[in-house]
């Protein structure tokens, strides 16, 4: 048995954690303590003395807290660190280290709490019993997707008929909101564009302009909703001023051959549903796959169940209020607001964190047991395809990802890829067709 062996005792605080208890003799301590002495000494600065030359207890009097504490962080390091490659204990985070310093013919002791890596021995993840839906595109979903390119060429003309406000119409209008008598600069705007019926406005609100005609003004009185975000006006009644200043309506296209004029890609109608349908078919496809390997994730979870290192939940969860926050500024919102809601989600994400990481750690179980790899030459591939996705050159790519130390993540994408494909191979799949009723080219 090794000295160090001798000197530390284990304990599992739980199946992710362990205590590792140090007991090192006072003979040990003393001798690196001198080492640590004689060093100090080689540097000192003491009046009337030379370097190498300061008796130890004079040392003692004027370095005895720096020495002690770097005799202590040398045992612990030589300790702890050669403890872990001896007991071979895979750690993932650094230890909670707990000691009380040294005292003169005493042993020195100390202990480091750390997690570990979970044991996975991933089982019953061979025959598991799925639903697939079968990627059918009907005419309903065409007919929705070709409305929805005719919204984006739409125009807006002025109501020429002399006639009140309906549903559906676009009005202009100024208005200014009191709370009890009071006016409010944050509830006033001018040439403010309102859609009569989207409910985008304080409720009861779109409902009072119907029948209003351009140039009229009115009274408009609402109560805010309990869990409005300004806590000012919450529940409040609040009375708004109202000048109508223009009415429009939104033109629809109608979709024939002279529609096929937007697009310099197509020649005619069917060449463009062609398109949406190829278009459409590969979008359901992904959320299929999606939704299928969140199936693949829920059954293997269900047989397996262990516990995960908080820190690796944390990481998950701090990934997911990133990714919330970066997708939030991209959409517009100030990025210190979106930090602080980001940052109130914290808690909400950890159910969904600590699934991912289990799931993340049950597929690469998996694939070592089933010895499955991602080889350099699939990454270099799958690099290839990303560069083309993006018109960027491989290359630069590559050292790109490279510097930010992301190739493992993309060889472990495409090995956790294999690993699903490898599971849905193996499992008893019912395909699930689409049970929408199916509807005309034309949707009609």
């Amino acid at each position: 048995m090794s000295d160090i062996s001798a000197a530390v005792k284990i304990d599992d605080i739980s199946t992710v954690k362990k205590k590792l208890s140090f007991d090192i003799p006072w003979a040990d301590v003393k001798n690196e303590l001198d080492a640590v002495y004689r060093k100090v000494g080689k540097k000192a600065k003491i009046k009337g003395f030379r370097p190498g030359r300061i008796p130890r207890g004079l040392l003692e009097v004027h370095y005895r807290e720096e020495a002690e504490e770097e005799t202590v962080s040398n045992l612990v390091n030589r300790y702890y660190w050669e403890t872990l490659q001896e007991k071979e204990i895979p750690v993932v985070t650094q230890p909670e280290i707990e000691q009380k310093g040294i005292e003169a013919e005493k042993n020195f002791t100390f202990s480091a709490t750390v997690e570990i890596e979970p044991v996975v021995e991933p089982r019953d993840y061979l025959g598991l019993e799925l639903e697939k839906e079968e990627p059918v595109v009907t005419g309903e979903d065409l007919e929705a997707r070709m409305q929805e390119i005719r919204q984006m060429f739409a125009t807006m003309e002025e109501v020429g008929e002399d006639r009140g406000i309906l549903v559906g119409d676009f009005v202009t209008l100024d208005f200014e909101g009191a709370l009890a008598g009071e006016k409010l600069k944050e509830l006033k705007a001018e040439n403010y564009l309102l859609e009569i019926g989207s409910k985008t406005f304080i409720p009861g609100f779109e409902e009072q302009l119907i029948g209003m005609r351009k140039d009229e003004s009115k009274s408009v009185a609402v109560k805010f909703p309990e869990n409005y975000h300004a806590a000012h006006l919450a529940g409040k009644d609040v009375e708004f001023t109202v000048l109508i200043k223009g009415m429009r309506i939104k033109k629809l296209p109608e979709i024939d051959e002279q529609f096929i004029k937007n697009f310099e890609k197509y020649e005619s109608l069917e060449a463009l549903r062609d398109d949406i349908r190829k278009n459409l078919e590969e979008e359901k496809k992904r959320k299929i796959d999606a939704a299928f390997e969140r199936q693949i994730s829920d059954r293997l979870l269900e047989k397996n169940a262990f516990e995960v290192p908080e820190s690796f939940v944390e990481r998950q969860v701090y990934y997911m209020m990133s990714d919330t926050q970066r997708r939030m500024v991209s959409g517009g919102m100030d990025s210190k607001k979106a930090a602080e809601f980001s940052f109130k989600l914290h808690d909400q994400f950890r159910e969904e964190a600590a699934k991912i990481v289990k799931t993340v750690l049950l597929l690469k179980g998996i694939a070592g047991k089933e010895a499955l790899t991602a080889g350099d030459d699939e990454v270099e591939k799958h690099i290839r395809e990303i560069a083309a996705q993006r018109a960027q050159d491989y290359e630069t790519l590559k050292k790109s990802l490279e510097k930010d130390d992301l190739i493992d993540n993309i060889r472990s994408e495409i090995l956790n890829r294999k690993t699903y494909e490898f599971l849905e191979a193996n499992a008893k799949v019912i395909t699930v067709k689409n049970e929408k009723p199916q509807m005309t080219e034309e949707g009609k």
